[in-house]
């Protein structure tokens, strides 16, 4: 980006009453870099700017000094390409004029220091100055326009600079950099899209007034804050203003914060927190515009107090008490004296006193009251002294066995007991000393020497043990083959941990299909699997499944078989004979070919043969042995349910009065039908009577007069299988 700067005072407008002496001495600096041959509208900038400014030129009174600065316009890449073409003075219009449509862009923009010549040309620290500085992007040279600005004011006589942004379009930093210019000099910022929009701009900042020479005020809201925070305090404060001279613009006002005018200008603040004494004294600078000015106080820290023992054993829990603000967030903690770590806390309010948990490690630590858990408002010391701790187990204890361990120790909350490898940090088993002592540790399931651990807090080893883990002799007694699905005994040796098992799976394949705890008997009762094969019976080690010992087994085909009629009517209930194992749960089922689902069923331990009930609805269906193991189908036989041919007799109306309408039918009569009246295209009742009641039989009308259905049900699943139109009148 490139930098259009146009620098001049336009007052063609000024008041009749304002003379050539009262106007601020004018220059224009018109940028000629490259980016200057840019197009808006397919005209290129720096067209549209010499139009614009040649007309412009128009206005300006006959007795104004105006002169013409361009950059950019003789070398590329040439920050000091800088040049006062017309000097400042009178009656030189055509002489701008001529030069600023003599302009080939050509080189960089050093927008800041072509501000600084025309500055310096215009004598800006003896006499007043108006800047307009029209910008179509950032600064190439300068680093920091905004401070430049900010120098040119302060050091000047009246010094303003308007800016118009030129086509910036949505070049934010250009934006900034514009708006800073003008707001540090006390200028207006506009932005132009095009050459119409370019000639307004400039004939707006060209009638603006030169500032009211009054003496300016601005407003300033005054405000309290803690350090770190970003909320006003709601509390007394004591406010002075004073100016350079020991002039007192403001004095001894109390209150959270105010807003007010004051004349610009620099000033020293003073404020006084009442309920803390605490003072602070900054520098305070007055804009033209409204600002804020915030005091920061040292954070307010209430009084606390501990009291505490002055030795405890490490490991143990101590009582605190406490006298302090009592705050939701404030809490108690003990840790290393002179490190912000802790190792234990509490929150003052759960209680008082509070317990706290010793670290093991003998030392000087100290308890520390937190306000609101971010500053320390207390603290006490405490020596922690060498603690006891004793673990007593066997030497020596059989693989997946259980042992007693006796213990002393801190028995702080989380205190475990462990068993792991030596030189291994893992373990295989652990028990809470909170449970008591002894406590029953699970040997590992692997011979090997290991150590039994006292974990402090389940985090520091603080006693070890050592053990030794030794084998056990293991076997199995099963028979070598057995049918799918049965039962077979099996007795074992080995640990017969509370967790062991044996259980039966594929070869190759570690899981388990079927299994038995050891702790139910042995020899104990296991069951086989419903697939023939062959298969393992194991020895497994309770905790991770650890495979002790196997023997195989050889399951063989199950023999079932089934007779049934190979026709029913639907719902009825038909005799199923049946051979098979009859293990627990084994049941005859019905349901839809292709469907493993049953819709009825009865177990196979009533009997054989067995009464199956038919489904309600037409059809083709299977009657099939299920093994109750996991319901395998191991028999299917086809049966075909034949329609229900239902009839019910009624009279076709009845009178309210009458209060029953008898029905009769000819229907099934199966358990638990019954006869119903409803509303129309429903499928409900609102009166009903069963089957079994007799027929013909009595059913009670509904409440109300109008149109019904009398519908039979079968009671199987409510299903209606006729019906018949009724109409109740009064």
């Amino acid at each position: 980006m490139r930098f259009l700067a146009i620098i001049a005072t336009l007052i063609a407008l000024f008041p009749a009453l304002t003379t050539a002496q009262e106007r601020p001495n004018t220059i224009l600096v018109l940028d000629a870099s490259g980016s200057m041959w840019g197009q808006i509208d397919e005209v290129a900038k720096i067209t549209i700017a010499q139009e614009v400014v040649t007309n412009l030129l128009q206005s300006f009174p006959a007795d104004e000094n105006l002169g013409l600065t361009i950059y950019g316009a003789r070398t590329r890449g040439d920050c000091t390409d800088i040049q006062t073409v017309v000097e400042p003075g009178t009656g030189n219009r055509d002489a701008i004029a001529a030069a600023v449509a003599s302009i080939k862009p050509l080189g960089k923009t050093p927008m800041t220091d072509a501000i600084i010549a025309a500055a310096q040309a215009l004598r800006y620290t003896e006499d007043a100055a108006t800047v307009i500085l029209v910008s179509d992007g950032v600064e190439t040279c300068n680093p920091d326009p905004c401070a430049a600005a900010r120098l040119l004011e302060e050091t000047g006589i009246g010094f303003t600079a308007h800016v118009i942004g030129f086509d910036v379009g949505a070049d934010a930093e250009a934006v900034a950099q514009m708006q800073c210019i003008a707001d540090e000099t006390g200028g207006r910022f506009l932005t132009a899209a095009n050459a119409a929009e370019l000639t307004a701009a400039l004939e707006t900042v060209a009638a603006a007034p030169e500032p009211d020479p009054v003496a300016q005020t601005g407003q300033i809201t005054f405000m309290a804050v803690e350090e770190g925070q970003f909320i006003a305090m709601d509390e007394p404060i004591l406010w002075n203003v004073t100016a350079p001279d020991g002039t007192s613009l403001i004095t001894d006002k109390t209150a959270p914060g105010f807003t007010q005018d004051l004349p610009v200008g620099d000033y020293t603040l003073t404020a006084l927190r009442i309920k803390t004494e605490d003072t602070v004294t900054v520098a305070l600078r007055v804009p033209p515009a409204p600002g804020t000015i915030s005091v920061a106080f040292p954070v307010y820290l209430p009084k606390a107090t501990l009291d505490a023992p002055d030795t405890a054993p490490g490991g143990s829990t101590v009582q605190i008490g406490w006298v302090g603000p009592d705050g939701q967030n404030d809490n108690i903690q003990v840790g290393p004296e002179n490190d912000g770590g802790s190792f234990s806390y509490a929150y003052v309010r759960d209680t008082n006193p509070v317990s706290l948990t010793l670290p093991w490690d003998p030392g000087t630590y100290e308890f520390r009251y937190k306000f609101e858990d971010r500053e320390i408002i207390a603290t006490r010391t405490i020596t922690v002294t060498p603690g006891t701790v004793t673990l007593d187990a066997p030497d020596q204890a059989a693989i997946a066995s259980e042992i007693s361990v006796t213990w002393t120790g801190p028995n702080a909350p989380l205190d475990t007991i462990t068993i792991g490898k030596v030189g291994d940090d893992g373990y295989t088993d652990y028990g809470y000393t909170s449970e008591g002592s002894p406590l029953t540790i699970s040997m590992p399931n692997e011979p090997g020497d290991y150590e039994l651990r006292y974990k402090f807090r389940d985090r520091q080893v603080i006693a070890t043990r050592p053990i030794t883990v030794t084998a056990v002799a293991s076997g199995l007694v099963a028979p070598d083959t057995a049918v799918a699905g049965s039962n077979v005994t099996v007795g074992w040796e080995g640990p017969g941990a509370n967790t062991d098992f044996i259980g039966v799976g594929k070869p190759g394949d570690i899981a388990y299909i079927n299994y038995t705890y050891t702790r139910d008997d042995n020899p104990l009762v296991l069951q086989m699997p419903l697939e023939p094969g062959t298969y393992d019976i194991r020895y497994y080690l309770g905790g991770d499944n650890t495979i002790l010992t196997s023997r195989p087994i050889t399951i063989t085909a199950l023999k079932v078989g089934m007779t049934a009629p190979a026709e029913a009517v639907a719902g009825a209930t038909i005799s199923v004979d049946w051979t098979g194992p009859n293990y627990n749960l084994d049941f005859i089922g019905v349901g839809t070919p292709g469907d493993n689902n049953y819709i009825n069923y009865t177990y196979t331990r009533d009997g054989a043969p067995t009464e199956l009930q038919m489904p309600v609805d037409p059809g083709t269906y299977e009657i099939r042995y299920y093994l109750g193991q996991d319901n395998t189908i191991a028999q299917r036989i086809p049966v075909s349910v034949t329609p229900l041919k239902v009839q019910l007799v009624a009279p076709p109306v009845v009178a309210l009065a009458d209060g029953m309408v008898t029905v009769g039918f000819d229907g099934p009569d199966y358990n638990l039908d019954f006869i119903g009246i409803g509303v129309p295209g429903g499928n409900d009742y609102a009166t009903y009577t069963y089957t079994r009641n007799g027929n013909p039989l009595q059913i009670n009308l509904p409440d109300a007069a109008g149109s019904y259905e009398i519908r039979y049900f079968l009671g199987q699943d409510n299903t209606v299988v006729a019906r018949l139109p009724l109409e109740v009148t009064k």
